[in-house]
């Protein structure tokens, strides 16, 4: 759906990182603003976005150690605003969970700039999780709710908002360095796949074990019906690293088991690739009663 003419002149627009992973016709449709973040391979960088899946993993398995991923400077924020504020008073700028990216660190720091105009708020999410919570703030802005209204439906969306990771190896996450409590899982991990979710704070934490993809998939499902609360329609994100055909097998699963009010499929970007390796992901926002 197209932004609103009829409902005027939005009062925010909305800013987001690449780790939201949302696809680029629908960032241009829905009118966000992307900052995108910086993987990179030696001394050769590329925003995230830049690399195609299969060419990301390609030179990733080429290469001797992990790339790294840094945040979007200061700077880039600070245009990013420059610009978004151009066709709103105000901004609402959604990020990757600050438990994982220093990337809402930065966005902070740039808003500072902007006497108030620019509102930052922590998804405690990323990828599919941080998209829902980022279209969110998209409809209300077309709904035409102010700042205000939207932050604090942001606040309740966020809550709502669950989203599950699985990997087909550990190895990525433990090389980064973001594994945390997800160490409970390490071990004899041959012909095992392992499914992470964010918590309250917005870091990985440890759901399953499983034994062979298609327990991982059952259980994937399981744990999004937990997640649905009883509710029985919803907006879903749906995203893979090279698994597309699982993905679309997750994505009709979903269709038949709820009433499916919105979804996205996208492709995990480069920077959330660096640290799952393989990955498939599900992130659902139950409707409100």
């Amino acid at each position: 759906m197209t932004r609103m003419a009829e409902a005027g002149a939005p009062r925010f627009t909305v800013v987001t990182d690449s780790t939201a992973d949302i696809p680029a016709t629908l960032v241009a449709e829905r009118g966000i603003e992307v900052v995108p973040l910086l993987v990179t391979f030696g001394d050769e960088s590329f925003a995230d976005g830049t690399l195609t899946q299969p060419e990301f993993f390609a030179r990733m398995a080429e290469s001797s150690t992990l790339p790294t991923t840094s945040q979007p400077s200061v700077g880039a924020f600070t245009e990013a605003y420059e610009r978004a504020l151009a066709g709103a008073p105000e901004v609402i700028s959604i990020h990757i969970s600050s438990g994982l990216s220093g990337t809402i660190a930065s966005a902070r720091q740039a808003a500072e700039g902007f006497d108030g105009r620019v509102h930052i708020f922590d998804s405690r999410n990323l990828s599919g999780g941080l998209a829902l919570q980022v279209l969110d703030a998209v409809s209300a802005a077309d709904s035409g709710l102010t700042a205000e209204e939207a932050l604090s439906r942001l606040e309740r969306t966020r809550e709502r908002a669950k989203m599950i990771v699985g990997l087909d190896s550990l190895d990525n996450l433990a090389r980064g360095g973001r594994i945390g409590k997800v160490s409970a899982l390490l071990g004899s991990l041959l012909d095992l796949k392992v499914t992470l979710t964010l918590d309250a704070e917005g870091t990985f934490t440890p759901v399953k074990r499983t034994h062979g993809e298609k327990a991982a998939v059952a259980h994937t499902l399981d744990w999004i019906e937990a997640a649905m609360g009883g509710a029985r329609s919803g907006a879903f994100a749906v995203g893979h690293a090279l698994s597309a055909e699982r993905a679309d097998r997750i994505r009709d699963a979903l269709k038949a088991r709820f009433d499916v009010t919105d979804i996205i499929m996208y492709e995990a970007g480069s920077v959330v690739s660096t640290h799952t390796g393989t990955v498939w992901g599900v992130a659902v926002l139950p409707a409100s009663e």
